[in-house]
């Protein structure tokens, strides 16, 4: 993460709005695209952040929850408009992925996207650990 001054509180939700929600994260945001099933045919791209720096300012009851495969990711989505806005996921499970593309854009300054391999998901993995450890 940035320098302290360049973290910002975005805000986000879904298509309808009945989910909304707020994440402490850098203003100039840094987000992967991954590549396996699930997100390549959403169109997600992942800011993954500290379950401290994010909070559901309301929506819950309209949430419904999806998992496959591990189990260990958690997708939470609107059940009424289908749109999954954050989630916890399997490389982060003490955090949570929120949909940049879901983010409200008035606080964004900058976007990079970096891919991510998750066809190839332990490979991709100790990738983006050594990216994000900054030794790539």
């Amino acid at each position: 993460m940035g320098a302290a001054s360049d973290v910002v509180v975005h805000r986000g939700g879904c298509h309808c709005g009945r989910v909304r929600f707020e994440v402490l994260a850098p203003a100039a945001v840094e987000a992967a695209e991954c590549d396996c099933s699930i997100c390549s045919k959403s169109g997600y791209l992942h800011l993954i952040v500290p379950a401290a720096s994010f909070r559901l300012i309301h929506g819950d009851e309209f949430l419904a929850t999806y998992t496959f495969n591990t189990g260990v990711a958690r997708h939470r989505f609107c059940r009424i408009c289908g749109v999954k806005s954050f989630y916890v996921p399997r490389s982060h499970p003490d955090g949570i992925s929120v949909n940049v593309r879901c983010v409200d854009s008035a606080t964004i300054t900058s976007l990079t996207i970096v891919p991510f391999d998750g066809r190839n998901w332990e490979r991709g993995r100790a990738a983006w650990a050594a990216h994000e450890a900054g030794t790539t």
